[in-house]
């Protein structure tokens, strides 16, 4: 229950992604259209991670592959510095923290193909199986370890909101697609939205 509580949260998070319209015009419009076609994808999908709606891995791999499309070098061309007159949301953290935003495009990339490639493996077991958290830093299928080694990906004490940068609380940071691709697809899509998440609070106006 707790973990479907979560990933009805993240996917809210990321559907909140979906920034508003409002009169933009060339690159500024074009980074709102990509958001918002990333942010329905992971709505698209929340009713079936959550276990409300059959499974249907065609529809996760397509889902997957439209955040991919938009994600990686596709989100960090649309935000040239000096881009945050209104409509645009964007904050000038962005800027001052390239590093950490542009890490976050490229970790959606991955975290995106990873889910595309868990499609085949279905959902968790109910009150069971591999979580995201697990994964990253929990006991793992790989025999007891964290998949990625250490204490967890998620950075000690920070949350995924991350204290610190954002990459020291980036979901999955350091890992592939192929390693994300073998969780179950639940604990794919969790991470992906956790990405979205922590990007979209950390880089994104709130609205007064």
């Amino acid at each position: 229950m707790k973990k479907m509580i979560m990933i009805a949260a993240l996917a809210t998070a990321a559907g909140a992604a979906v920034w508003a319209h409002g009169g933009a015009t060339g690159v500024v419009k074009e980074r709102m259209d990509g958001m918002a076609a990333m942010g329905k994808a992971v709505k698209s999908l929340a009713p079936m991670m959550r276990g409300e709606e059959e499974y249907d891995a065609h529809a996760v791999r397509e889902a997957a592959a439209v955040i991919s499309r938009h994600a990686g070098e596709a989100i960090t061309s649309r935000f040239p510095e000096g881009t945050t007159a209104p409509p645009s949301e964007a904050k000038d953290a962005i800027w001052e923290n390239w590093g950490d935003f542009s890490a976050l495009a490229q970790q959606l990339a991955v975290a995106a193909d990873g889910l595309e490639l868990a499609a085949a493996n279905g959902l968790a077991a109910a009150g069971g199986g591999m979580s995201a958290d697990s994964m990253m830093g929990g006991n793992s299928m790989m025999g007891g370890k964290p998949m990625m080694g250490g204490s967890s990906m998620m950075g000690g004490s920070d949350t995924m909101m991350g204290g610190g940068s954002a990459m020291g609380g980036a979901p999955g940071q350091g890992m592939t697609a192929e390693q994300i691709g073998a969780m179950p697809a639940s604990a794919a899509f969790e991470m992906t939205s956790r990405v979205c998440s922590t990007c979209h609070t950390r880089f994104r106006a709130e609205d007064d």
